[in-house]
């Protein structure tokens, strides 16, 4: 028996001959299964690509304020964000802080941070160590941090999960030496 299906899988596999349309059956499910999941990889990269461009833009504006920022401001610019996202608002978080290098400590300080969404403010704590994400800078040098996220939800299910788009974006102040926030 063993002998039997031995040979008869032999010769299957031997066959040359067959039919294109069962051929093309066969594998039609995988080339859409990969078309789709092209779309979805160029979709996911776009959306990463989009919230980076969202982010340089904002951090770029706020370089450039010469006022006191307000959560007026900040509100607006996560308005900007969910415009240039094409987001509804509710998946967006956008946090803006501004840091001060101690050479003395060899460490970045809060001066202050603020946020727009479901992210928490930045203390001097967390912003420490960050010298390996920050560029090199003179004592009492302040340089402005914005970061954003967007929730991404592929529009298909190849295998992609769903995630949180992240953006980490730094600038210094261009015409004035300071950016300061105002609460009023």
């Amino acid at each position: 028996m063993f002998r039997y299906l031995k040979t008869h899988l032999k010769a299957f596999r031997d066959d040359v001959e067959g039919s294109v349309s069962i051929e093309a059956v066969m594998i039609f499910p995988a080339l859409f299964w990969a078309f789709c999941a092209m779309v979805v990889f160029f979709d996911a990269y776009r959306q990463t690509s989009v919230n980076n461009k969202a982010a340089y833009t904002i951090s770029d504006m706020i370089s450039r304020e010469t006022q006191p920022m307000n959560p007026q401001y900040l509100e607006n610019a996560k308005k900007f964000l969910d415009y240039l996202t094409i987001s509804d608002g509710s998946d967006t978080s956008l946090r803006v802080s501004l840091l001060r290098w101690k050479a003395a400590n060899q460490e970045f300080e809060t001066v202050w941070s603020e946020t727009v969404g479901n992210k928490t403010a930045l203390q001097t704590d967390n912003v420490k160590s960050w010298s390996d994400r920050l560029p090199i800078m003179v004592n009492n040098e302040q340089i402005i941090v914005v970061e954003t996220w967007t929730d991404y939800e592929p529009p298909l299910n190849v295998g992609l999960a769903a995630r949180d788009i992240s953006s980490f974006v730094f600038t210094r102040p261009r015409f004035s030496p300071q950016i300061v926030w105002s609460d009023t």
